[in-house]
């Protein structure tokens, strides 16, 4: 199983990418895995201020539907539009081309309450 050890973790499967004041968000190969073949990512956030834990959009796949959850707060920037056609790519590339949203950081004090690498991997066993 893939962990970077460069990003940050959530207990529910998201991984954050810090540049600056800007996070990159997406979902981990294990959540991918589990929910299997993605079909339709469903973003419609941009432009918008949201809470830690809010609801960010959907991930639907062959077996379910899945909220997206916000890891941070913060004010989403920019939805990454290659989902659109190409929703696999959160299959293919997790961590790359798969990513979803970039947030600017309202606080960076919410980034000390994500896990390590090490710290998730002991959540996924």
């Amino acid at each position: 199983m893939n962990v970077p050890e460069n990003l940050k973790y959530t207990k529910d499967h998201e991984w954050v990418r810090v540049e600056g004041d800007i996070a990159t968000i997406g979902i981990t190969e294990f959540a991918q895995g589990e929910l299997g073949d993605i079909v339709f990512v469903e973003i419609e956030t941009e432009d918008e201020d949201l809470d830690k834990e809010e609801v960010f959009g959907t991930i639907e796949a062959v077996k379910t539907v899945s909220d997206l959850y916000m890891p941070i707060a913060g004010k989403v920037v920019e939805v990454n539009a290659d989902l659109e056609d190409q929703p696999d790519l959160v299959n293919k590339e997790p961590f790359e081309g798969g990513w979803m949203i970039k947030v600017q950081i309202a606080d960076t004090s919410d980034l000390d309450a994500l896990l390590s690498a090490d710290q998730y991997k002991e959540v996924i066993g």
